[in-house]
This record gives C-alpha cells, structure tokens and sequence, in this order.
C-alpha cells in the first residue's frame, strides 16, 4: 500500500467535438510529468471492444500522483485551472460533461506492521 491516489477525469465532449476536445487535453500531459509527483498522467479515449460497455464519457486521463497533495497542487496550476474555466465551464467549451474521481490502494482497517 502507498499513499498514492489514483485519479480518473472523465470527460463528455459536446456533439461533434471528442477529437478537438481529444487535442486540447493532450495539450496537458507533457507539463503534467513535469510535476512533482507525478507519476502518470495519460490521455485515453475510449474503444469498441466485446469485453467493454460504452458509456458517454470517451476521453479520459488516467492518472497516478505521489500523494494527495501532488495531486492538489496540479489542480492549482493556471493551465489546469484555464482548462477547466474555458472548456468544462464556459458555454463555448468543448466539454458537456465531467467526472473527476480519485482512489487509494489502501484497504479499509488495514492491519499495518508494527515497527519497534
């Protein structure tokens, strides 16, 4: 177990615009590795496959950051917060829709070792 959280930020893009909305987030990732504690940060979109149902969110950043306040601190960047404003916001942005969820590997009333 590690204090990593793993982060999905699904988007919805409007009617017509999944491959410009697909650029402009892809625009995101190379200043996002920079960062302190970043671990990944992945642009995805979604795929037809018979193992896999669709859903209406088909683009998608996979995300793997240190700790939670890596994490907080990428969501303070003015890029990040630009994009959000212009995009998820804003009427004239590419996004319908957004979810943004964020996991940890560690169980629940985890029995942790005991070091003397």
């Amino acid at each position: 177990m590690t204090s990593r959280v793993y982060v999905l930020a699904q988007f919805k893009p409007k009617e017509g615009k999944e491959v410009e909305l697909f650029e402009v987030l892809k625009a995101l990732e190379p200043d996002s590795y920079r960062e302190e504690g970043c671990i990944q940060y992945m642009l995805t979109r979604q795929i037809d496959h018979p193992s896999a149902s669709r859903n209406d969110y088909s683009i998608v950043f996979n995300e793997i950051w240190e700790d939670a306040d890596c994490w907080s601190a990428h969501g303070r960047r003015k890029q990040i917060q630009h994009f959000f404003e212009t995009q998820v916001k804003a009427e004239t942005g590419l996004v319908a829709d957004a979810i943004v969820t964020a996991y940890t590997d560690e169980g629940h009333n985890f029995d942790a070792p005991i070091f003397e």
